[in-house]
């Protein structure tokens, strides 16, 4: 069931284009992913950079394949970071990117919440052992670096490692700033809204705490901003799930938790559409939650210090898999 978590989305973002238009489900949008690249590309080693260029450049994306965040960029990372986003669906590999991790849980490991389909931990360790083998086709190797660079970002993002017996946040419909969440008019039975949480944590935050930015200044500044942080990052080495643990952590008392109102924690079971686990979607729309000032700055001050981590352990693990 979990992989059915980008459906309960895509028609409530459909319905309210005009309102927040963004793909479901998929963590930090085109400009948080890049965000997150650009971060990475500074904390390159000179082998990774040779080795990431040569391998993006001699295998580069298939021209059949419709990229959401718009043309190429010119940054081969940054390009790269929003790849599996545009293949998700034909490659129905949307468990890959987050791992439903249920509020309440203790730090321990991960495999029992990991479907038969995948997740989030086993498709970054998948992938790593793909771009190390030497022996494996460039095409290969170019699409695991490819998903490494957005997983990596993926796992920064609360909501991709945590649930509430609302499909990660898609099922708590939420006021964001003066925008009401609205029932998804074409599929009145599903009881999914828009704006919802996780919506507002994939984009909406983000880009409201960028303003006129654009992903690479941005990454500058969060690069400068979070530079003796960076070094400790560094120093405490790769450990993914860790990594997971922290982001789901966050997702507790950053996300569910800084609401005034309590969010009860739900039984443990995976929704098809948010007219399951006792109408999820109806009843947190009956606790009004709202998104203004208060809750913004705070999660801002999450988001800018996920994106800086993703980028710093990004490049990590590519200087690694270089050597």
């Amino acid at each position: 069931m979990k992989c059915l978590r980008a459906s309960i989305a895509l028609p409530v973002l459909w319905s309210f284009a005009g309102v927040f238009f963004a793909p479901p489900a998929h963590a930090w949008g085109c400009k948080g992913h890049q965000t997150v690249a650009y971060i990475a590309g500074k904390h390159l080693s000179p082998e990774a950079r040779q080795f990431v260029q040569k391998l993006l450049q001699e295998n580069p994306v298939e021209p059949s394949v419709k990229r959401y965040c718009g043309n190429a960029l010119t940054d081969l990372l940054a390009d790269a970071a929003t790849w599996p986003d545009d293949v998700r669906n034909d490659r129905k590999n949307g468990p890959w990117h987050y791992i439903d991790i249920p509020r309440g849980k203790q730090k321990g490991p991960l495999e029992p919440y990991c479907g038969a389909a995948g997740c989030l931990p086993r498709a970054i360790e998948e992938q790593r052992a793909i771009l190390k083998d030497k022996s494996a086709p460039g095409v290969k190797r170019a699409e695991a670096l490819r998903y490494l660079i957005h997983f990596v970002g993926d796992l920064h993002q609360p909501l991709h490692a945590a649930t509430n017996g609302d499909s990660g946040g898609n099922c708590t419909p939420v006021k964001f700033f003066r925008h009401e969440p609205l029932l998804n008019s074409l599929h009145p039975e599903s009881e999914g809204y828009s704006p919802n949480l996780h919506q507002i944590w994939d984009t909406e935050i983000l880009e409201r705490d960028m303003e006129i930015s654009n992903p690479r200044r941005y990454a500058d500044e969060l690069d400068e901003k979070f530079r003796t942080q960076g070094a400790a990052w560094e120093a405490a080495g790769i450990h993914v799930e860790d990594w997971i643990w922290e982001s789901h952590e966050r997702a507790e008392q950053r996300v569910y938790r800084a609401f005034k109102k309590k969010i009860g924690i739900e039984p443990d079971v995976n929704p098809a559409t948010c007219a399951d686990n006792n109408h999820i979607g109806k009843r947190m729309f009956e606790l009004h939650l709202a998104v203004g000032e208060a809750y913004q700055n705070g999660a801002a001050r999450i988001v800018e210090e996920s994106l800086a981590e993703a980028g710093v352990r990004l490049a990590m693990i590519l200087n690694e898999a270089a050597k």
